[in-house]
């Protein structure tokens, strides 16, 4: 599937005296803003805005190249517990690994993802980008709220629930999403859920 500027190519090469013609199914707009001048324009992207100057990202998503950013709104980031986002944003290492996970290596326009797509984030995990019906999917979930904004060094989609990656969870995080969540619930009842937090 090929796009232009987000506009899906609907006939191509349709050869003139003067030139060739493609046909694209909308009008192209003037991009003029970089990704990170859309993060600080946004009402609803404060919270990134935060975690993004706090993580030294700005310069990466102001520079040349082309990214896809899966911009977590306020409500996202309102979603998850109080105590794990204060321990995220306390926390560099574990905030960069964050952002990076939302951030893919290359540009990827609604139009030009197919179901099932396996994408590779800066953090280098991946995420399954599909979709259902009409809507796009991040493993399985229909959360992208907003899609193709478009930036002179990428795509934007607005996701309205936050991708927390692995290394940004405690031990005690991860045990409760796996087969071991047992063993956690031992060290609760033992008083030692301290060493996994």
């Amino acid at each position: 599937i090929v796009t232009v500027n987000c506009a899906r190519l609907l006939k191509a090469d349709h050869h003139a005296t003067n030139g060739v013609v493609h046909v694209i199914d909308k009008v192209i707009a003037t991009t003029t803003n970089t990704i990170q001048q859309i993060i600080e324009t946004e009402d609803s992207l404060e919270t990134l805005r935060a975690a993004v100057a706090a993580s030294d990202l700005n310069s990466l998503l102001e520079s040349e190249g082309q990214y896809t950013l899966l911009a977590p709104t306020n409500e996202a980031f309102e979603k998850i517990p109080r105590e794990t986002l204060n321990r995220i944003l306390g926390d560099p290492e574990a905030l960069r690994d964050l952002l990076n996970h939302h951030i893919l290596k290359s540009a990827m326009c609604a139009e030009a993802i197919i179901a099932g797509l396996t994408m590779e984030t800066l953090e280098g995990t991946t995420l399954d980008v599909g979709c259902s019906g009409e809507e796009l999917t991040l493993n399985g979930k229909p959360i992208i709220a907003n899609k193709d904004i478009l930036a002179t060094n990428g795509v934007v989609h607005f996701v309205n629930e936050l991708l927390i990656p692995d290394s940004a969870k405690t031990l005690f995080e991860l045990a409760q999403e796996s087969e071991v969540s047992k063993s956690t619930e031992f060290f609760r009842q033992a008083g030692l859920t301290s060493h996994l937090t």
